[in-house]
């Protein structure tokens, strides 16, 4: 899924590509993805977007928002986005197609759900979209360590950590993916408690949120999730699914995964004691 990293590498690859292209042609709720859950009125967007110009793109936290004039498409988390040189064979499923006047296209594409809408005038209401709008970026430096203890101040002592840093994007594209190797780094495990949580950590999280998330963007983002492209980010992620059981990459005992929250989480038994 796309967390902040690759929101940025790939708003900045839209704006390197397709800044200036005219949509000529929009095709939107495909028949080949009729099992998919997608978000309310997808439908309007060949109405919202036809025949605009192409004038920018920004992530904000787990979105990506390409602008045309009044009117914008926000792509969110479930959303695969692919460019399409001229001339380049199309996928023959997708969820939304943006087609150019150079003959390049823009493809969503999801498999269980996702986040895709047109608006204009920036008239859209989607909470976390809004709230990544609004909160500070880990990628900025406004992003400092006075907000992040007024984070840590404003949640529930008894919440932990996991579900207070990426359970409700109170970080905007901080997920699971990247937390799982903030985490290890820290030292923390995913379900310890934020009232447990001493001095020391504290400043490791903080630092290692601003560190690691910088790392992953400047890298293009991890290497488990593909760009505008279709390639693999550079960033080599310490914990994921194809790591399970296999060695620490810090101590070398093995990862042990976990159901928690309605989903799961990986950690170290030995660099995250619980």
């Amino acid at each position: 899924m796309m967390e902040l990293p690759e929101t940025t590498t790939i708003a900045r690859q839209i704006r390197e590509t397709l800044t200036g292209r005219k949509i000529l042609h929009v095709i939107a709720a495909h028949p080949t993805q009729q099992t998919t859950f997608l978000s309310a009125a997808v439908e309007n967007i060949p109405v919202v977007l036809g025949e605009k110009v192409v004038d920018g793109a920004h992530a904000f936290g787990s979105y990506v928002r390409l602008n045309a004039g009044r009117a914008a498409l926000l792509m969110g988390d479930g959303v695969t986005i692919r460019y399409h040189a001229p001339g380049a064979e199309q996928p023959a499923r997708y969820s939304a197609m943006l087609e150019f006047d150079d003959g390049a296209a823009l493809t969503c594409s999801v498999q269980t759900y996702g986040a895709l809408f047109a608006f204009l005038n920036d008239d859209h209401e989607n909470v976390y979209y809004r709230a990544a709008k609004e909160m500070p970026s880990p990628l900025t430096d406004a992003f400092d360590r006075a907000w992040f203890e007024a984070l840590l101040a404003g949640a529930k002592p008894s919440m932990n950590v996991k579900a207070m840093m990426a359970g409700q994007q109170a970080i905007p594209g901080l997920g699971d993916g990247c937390l799982q190797d903030i985490l290890l780094l820290a030292g923390v495990h995913p379900k310890k408690k934020l009232a447990k949580l001493d001095a020391a950590q504290r400043d490791k999280l903080y630092t290692l949120i601003k560190s690691v998330l910088a790392d992953m963007t400047a890298k293009g983002g991890r290497d488990t999730e593909g760009d505008l492209f279709g390639r693999p980010g550079g960033y080599k992620a310490l914990l994921n699914k194809a790591l399970l059981k296999g060695p620490c990459p810090r101590c070398g005992t093995p990862i042990a995964k976990q159901s928690f929250m309605g989903g799961s989480v990986c950690f170290c038994p030995s660099c995250q004691p619980a």
